[in-house]
């Protein structure tokens, strides 16, 4: 099953339309973008997640404010790079480089993007089996489907695969 369906189409639409606007004008004309668009969702089978190692992935573009670079929020074309920290961080030394959404929530309450002591309370209750060590955080604006697929996707892959999770909790930003 294909990540980003028909992606050599979609690339070629993408690079003559809204990558052509962008290279003329430096203008993000949302209205012209080719939204990728799958017909089969990717799934596999069932788990119980009271015996599973679940790992958080987050598009809130979140990082250690102190021992990490921020995301490259101001490119226009997109930050494909990804960060992890611990799964035990306060939330008081993340930092959020994301400049396509708003960030009142996720200031004034950081776990409606990353609800790390909520998955805690969770484990504690035993609903989830346990945590993997790391959060994987990516800055989810990126207009290269394609280009996320290539180069994002397999960094997000190799760190999951050094967790070993049974199953991963994605929230989206």
């Amino acid at each position: 099953m294909d990540i980003l369906e028909n992606k050599a189409q979609w690339l070629a639409e993408f690079r003559n339309g809204w990558l052509a606007h962008f290279n003329q004008t430096g203008e993000t004309k949302w209205d012209i973008y080719n939204r990728p668009k799958n017909s089969v969702a990717p799934a596999g089978p069932g788990i119980n997640l009271a015996e599973s190692r679940l790992v958080l992935i987050t598009s809130a573009g979140s990082y250690l404010t102190d021992s990490q670079e921020p995301f490259n929020a101001v490119d226009l074309l997109g930050d494909y790079t990804i960060r992890t920290y611990p799964a035990s961080t306060d939330f008081e030394n993340l930092s959020y480089a994301h400049d396509h959404y708003n960030h009142v929530a996720v200031e004034e309450d950081p776990q409606v993007l990353i609800p790390l002591r909520h998955l805690e309370d969770l484990v504690a209750e035993g609903r989830i089996g346990e945590l993997a060590p790391d959060v994987i955080s990516f800055h989810g604006y990126m207009p290269n489907s394609a280009r996320f697929v290539d180069e994002t996707i397999p960094m997000i892959l190799e760190e999951v695969e050094k967790q070993q999770p049974d199953a991963a909790l994605l929230i989206p930003a």
